[in-house]
């Protein structure tokens, strides 16, 4: 941090910023939404949670699906260790549509944790299509989806001929078996070739909380258990994971991050964004403005990156 004040000073300062109640979810969204490509975009939703000594902390995020990475847009800290229920999930999702309207939204894809009558209606209310991966022991036409696809190979792909009634709606229901034997099963509003494409985008938002945790910013690291700065402090860390997420991307296109015998990337975007930004800041780098300068323009869209 710039000036001469005493490490200590510059500490408080920074605390203070933590509690600042005008830095709210409309502050980190109405920024975030500046940087969203044209066009319609895959949302994602799922939660990060971690515990500090007995406290769970857990955060509920949707957010958008861009460079192999789900950038966050609205989040909420939920109050328990467990999963959300369908009214937390609808004001989430309610937050976000007054600035993200449901016809840019290509389709909602989550996991088996976000299913039920109530959710999947309001979903279908908003006209949100979906791709939601549902339990084994849901029901399907009046018969569970283990016995409708129970003898679904590995590898195979299959699907109802017709929709069906799924959680009170009427979906196409679609079924594979995993290589370690899991059957995944999908209710989905999208054609079948296009769910598959779109529910493998779902693994994105664990590679961000992957990245603002254990292989980033150290998020689980914070002490703070007050749900208000716990949601302020996930806004300020998706404001830097952002800024490396930008930086990187225009570094591996000047120069691209080396490929590993194993043919991964030696390492992720977000890192490779952040050790050059980091030097920069660190050393007063002029190509520090170039870098900033990033965040005054939205990111390219998934057709043209």
């Amino acid at each position: 941090m710039p000036g001469t004040s005493t490490p200590e000073a510059k500490k408080k300062r920074l605390g203070r910023c933590v509690q600042d109640q005008q830095l709210d979810g409309h502050f980190f969204l109405t920024f975030l939404i500046s940087l969203l490509p044209a066009g319609k975009l895959v949302l994602s939703l799922d939660r990060t949670n971690w515990e500090h000594g007995e406290t769970p902390l857990n955060l509920l995020v949707l957010g958008v699906v861009l460079e192999g990475f789900t950038l966050p847009l609205v989040w909420v800290a939920l109050e328990h260790g467990g999963c959300s229920d369908s009214a937390t999930r609808e004001r989430l999702v309610a937050r976000l549509l007054k600035s993200l309207p449901a016809p840019r939204w290509k389709a909602l894809v989550a996991d088996r944790e976000f299913v039920g009558r109530r959710w999947f209606t309001f979903l279908s209310g908003r006209k949100i299509r979906r791709v939601i991966r549902i339990r084994a022991d849901s029901v399907v036409d009046e018969l569970r989806v283990d016995q409708w696809f129970g003898d679904v190979q590995i590898g195979r792909m299959r699907c109802l001929f017709e929709k069906g009634w799924v959680y009170g709606c009427m979906m196409q229901v679609v079924a594979t078996r995993a290589a370690d034997g899991d059957l995944i099963v999908l209710a989905t509003d999208l054609s079948v070739w296009d769910t598959w494409e779109v529910y493998r985008l779902r693994w994105s938002i664990g590679c961000t909380f992957s990245s603002m945790k254990s292989r980033g910013f150290d998020l689980e690291r914070s002490a703070i258990v007050i749900a208000d700065r716990l949601e302020r402090l996930f806004g300020l860390v998706t404001l830097a994971w952002v800024c490396c997420l930008r930086v990187g991307i225009w570094m591996n296109a000047c120069k691209p991050i080396p490929i590993k015998a194993h043919g991964r990337r030696a390492l992720s975007v977000v890192q490779y964004g952040w050790q050059y930004l980091a030097q920069a800041l660190r050393w007063n780098h002029a190509q520090a403005d170039t870098y900033f300068g990033f965040l005054k323009q939205p990111f390219s869209s998934p057709s043209g990156a």
